[in-house]
Parts: structure tokens; C-alpha cells; sequence
């Protein structure tokens, strides 16, 4: 593959960039505790292992070029965000009325739950495996095999987000005497909610790429 150091750079780039998987982790981090955050960046690592293999099988190229299975990950990525928005601002309603102890109870739920979360949050955007198959091909020398230089970078990219990830709950995670008061905790979860159904109506428009 063809200049390693600006492809490293390029997806650290990337990365910083706030996008769905940024939002669960910080809802999770705030309302779970940093355990719930990992949890969410590990999942969100795992999926990108899962559309690295995609890339490098072909199996993305197959996604992106056929537009009933390009629609099919994008309407079911599209209604699971949403679904995460709804949740997250349908929660606000329930604490305002629960009692401490069923608090407790349902973070612990949430705290089961984030994997889960960070995990098809990423796999059912088609828009990464689009990512892939548009930006890793521009570090392969022409005429080569992709095979290897796919692998490479795909798994380049998951540890960057992974540190960058492990970073990112760790400062939310000390600041969290601020960010878990109870006002500031709804208004986190009341744009983060907001910011989740606009991803999923945003990745329900988008179109494929040919």
C-alpha cells in the first residue's frame, strides 16, 4: 500500500468528526458511567472488524452497487437510530416521575444494553462501508492486490477509533461530576436524543453511491 503515515493521519482526521457512533458513546458514558462507554466503543470496534471483513470479502462492493441491498441497511440503520433518538427522549419523560431505586435498576439494563448499541449503530450504516470502498482503494497501488492492503488499513482504522474512543469516555467520564446533575444529564440525553433521529432521517435520505 501506498503512503501508510497520510492514511493514518487522514483517519485520525476522520475519527474526531461527530457521527451516531459519538453520540451513543456520550449518552452511555454520561448516563451509564464509563463502563457503559467502553462497552459502546467496543461494539462500535467490533462492527468495524465486521465491515473491514465486508471490504476485503467484497461484500461491501456487492451493498453499495446493489440498490435494494443499499436501501435495505439504509432504512434498517435509519429506523434504529431513530428509535435510539425516540428512546432517549421518551427516557427524559419516565425519570422525571421514577423513584431513585428503579433509576438504579434501568441503568444497569442500559449498561447491558450499550454494547448492543454501539455495536449496530455502526454495522447497519451502509455509509461506512461506502468509506471503505471509497477511501481505502485510493492508498493501493494500481494492479496489486487489495486483499492485505485492506486488512491493513481496516484494522488500522478500528484501533485508532479505539483509542480515540478509550480517550474520548475517559474525559467525559472526568468530567462527570458536572455532566451527571440531574438538569445537565437531561439536556445531554435531550440533544442527544435530537441529534440521533436527525442521523436517522439524514441516513434514510441518502442515496447510493454508484
Amino acid at each position: 500500500m501506498e503512503n501508510y503515515l497520510l492514511f493514518v493521519l487522514m483517519c485520525s482526521l476522520l475519527i474526531l468528526l461527530p457521527g451516531p457512533d459519538t453520540a451513543i458513546a456520550t449518552k452511555n458514558t454520561v448516563t451509564v458511567g464509563r463502563i457503559g462507554g467502553l462497552k459502546t466503543a467496543l461494539g462500535t470496534c467490533c462492527a468495524l472488524l465486521i465491515h473491514t471483513s465486508a471490504a476485503v470479502l467484497g461484500l461491501s462492493a456487492l451493498i453499495v452497487k446493489s440498490a435494494l441491498l443499499f436501501s435495505v441497511f439504509k432504512y434498517v440503520g435509519a429506523v434504529y437510530l431513530m428509535y435510539l433518538g425516540v428512546k432517549t427522549l421518551w427516557s427524559l419523560r419516565k425519570k422525571d416521575t421514577a423513584a431513585s431505586v428503579e433509576v438504579h435498576t434501568k441503568s444497569r439494563f442500559k449498561n447491558a444494553s450499550c454494547f448492543k448499541q454501539g455495536f449496530l449503530t455502526n454495522l447497519l450504516n451502509p455509509k461506512v462501508a461506502v468509506f471503505f470502498l471509497t477511501f481505502l482503494p485510493q492508498f493501493v497501488e494500481s494492479g496489486s492486490s487489495s486483499f492485505i492492503p485492506f486488512l491493513l488499513m481496516g484494522i488500522t482504522y478500528t484501533v485508532l477509533t479505539a483509542v480515540w474512543f478509550l480517550l474520548y469516555v475517559y474525559l467525559i467520564h472526568r468530567i462527570s461530576a458536572f455532566m451527571k446533575k440531574p438538569k445537565t444529564q437531561r439536556m445531554i440525553e435531550g440533544i442527544t436524543g435530537a441529534i440521533l433521529i436527525g442521523f436517522g432521517l439524514r441516513l434514510a435520505l441518502e442515496k447510493a453511491h454508484h
